[in-house]
């Protein structure tokens, strides 16, 4: 069973930054796909990005790309969520997520899931 943790949320001022963690508690982490994805207050979750499993393949939704970066350290058997320039609309509770197989964009893909830390951000 893959456990997923995530870690880092708080409340930050537009224009700040944020890293966001997720531990997965398994071994197989190198063959895990692993995405990111977050709910805003009275929306649907929604896709933020994805990395494949060695990590020079990123997906990014148009509104975070260029200001988020996924990474990862398989050797941590983490992934990272680095947050920049930060605006409020970016509030949510951000969810990490994992797959095998292939990169995706599509939450349904997810077969693991954490249970979101929040983010908020104030203008």
């Amino acid at each position: 069973q893959v456990q997923l943790e995530e870690s880092g949320g708080g409340l930050v001022q537009a224009g700040d930054s944020l890293r966001l963690s997720c531990a997965c508690s398994v071994g197989t982490f190198t063959l895990l796909v692993m995405g990111w994805f977050r709910q805003a207050p009275g929306k649907e979750r929604e896709f933020v990005g994805t990395i494949d499993r060695s990590g020079n393949d990123t997906i990014y939704v148009e509104s975070v790309r260029g200001r988020f970066t996924i990474s990862r350290d398989n050797a941590e058997k983490t992934v990272y969520l680095q947050m920049n320039n930060i605006e409020p609309e970016d509030t949510a509770v951000y969810y990490c997520a994992a797959r095998f197989l292939a990169v995706s964009p599509h939450e349904h893909d997810y077969r693991y899931w954490g249970r979101g830390t929040q983010v908020t951000v104030s203008s």
